[in-house]
């Protein structure tokens, strides 16, 4: 697998995290061994500032966060936004006009990271916020552009998100990025340029560390852009497929504690590899080849 990278970067939900939302101890001690050798660590999420905090209690200590598909760059020991590229209320109202016209019955959301609310409309369904604070119904469709917002959310009945992610960003025509991190039919819009990728890049170039250096996992299409940009991707088993397309290598999922067996292998470097010397081996059992660097 080569040198240690400068820089780890890892997605949350469906690839740190288990379907519990829980961190696995041989996670954190993954994270913690790597970080001990001199790697920083850097968690890259879709989630706001405010759907963090159980994640860093379960960690040795809180980790710098891209968060919002790389709308935010946050220091959690500061507790400081240190970068934030919202969508600007104008395009806001542009781009919810635009999706109204071609797909009638979409409904939206949008995360305020100065107020750190959610803001919804009354027809937009709350799946995963009940029991979370900042949370605010909006009374008039102009409330929803009012000011500006980190992220826009769509949902539309019954919309396969593949398809739908495709027809938002044809509506978009290059004014905003849309993408999506779940089966659930939402849609994540951001504005123009904004992905997990720049964000990441910026946090990088702030601290000296070239995209050579880093090692990057995922498992959602929101998390393309980082896995192209990073030196090494790694999808985990369970991702979608646009993201075992491109990875260089895919190791164990979520569930089986996939960062933290492909860490253990960076850092076990007296551990000999069973499969070396083996024709078309790949890197042992937890990794294989993948989309990138796979035969064709």
């Amino acid at each position: 697998m080569g040198r240690l990278p400068r820089l780890v970067a890892t997605d949350l939900d469906g690839t740190l995290l288990r379907a519990d939302k829980t961190i696995s101890p041989r996670t954190v001690e993954a994270l913690a061994r790597i970080s001990a050798e001199g790697a920083d660590v850097v968690l890259v999420t879709g989630r706001p500032i405010r759907w963090l905090q159980h994640v860093y209690e379960q960690l040795t200590e809180p980790l710098p966060t891209i968060c919002a598909n790389g709308a935010v760059v946050y220091d959690p020991v500061a507790d400081q936004v240190l970068r934030a590229d919202p969508l600007a209320p104008e395009l806001l109202a542009e781009v919810v006009q635009r999706l109204r016209a071609e797909v009638p019955e979409v409904s939206f959301a949008v995360e305020i990271t100065d107020s750190r609310e959610f803001r919804h409309e009354l027809a937009y369904p709350l799946n995963w916020e009940h029991g979370y604070p900042n949370i605010r119904s909006l009374e008039t469709a102009t409330d929803l552009h009012a000011v500006p917002a980190v992220k826009l959310l769509a949902r539309a009945a019954g919309q396969d998100p593949d398809a739908f992610v495709e027809v938002v960003a044809g509506a978009l025509a290059g004014l905003a990025e849309a993408t999506h991190s779940s089966y659930s039919g939402l849609i994540e819009i951001s504005a123009g340029g904004v992905t997990k990728a720049a964000g990441l890049a910026w946090h990088c170039a702030r601290h000296g560390v070239d995209p050579a250096d880093v090692v990057a996992f995922g498992d959602m299409p929101n998390d393309v852009p980082m896995l192209t940009w990073a030196g090494r991707s790694v999808a985990v088993a369970n991702a979608h497929r646009a993201v075992l397309e491109i990875a260089d290598e895919v190791t164990a999922g979520n569930e089986e504690d996939g960062v933290a067996a492909y860490l253990e292998r960076l850092l076990d470097t007296d551990r000999p590899d069973p499969t070396a010397g083996r024709p078309g081996a790949t890197a042992g059992p937890d990794v294989r080849a993948g989309g990138r660097t796979a035969p064709a």
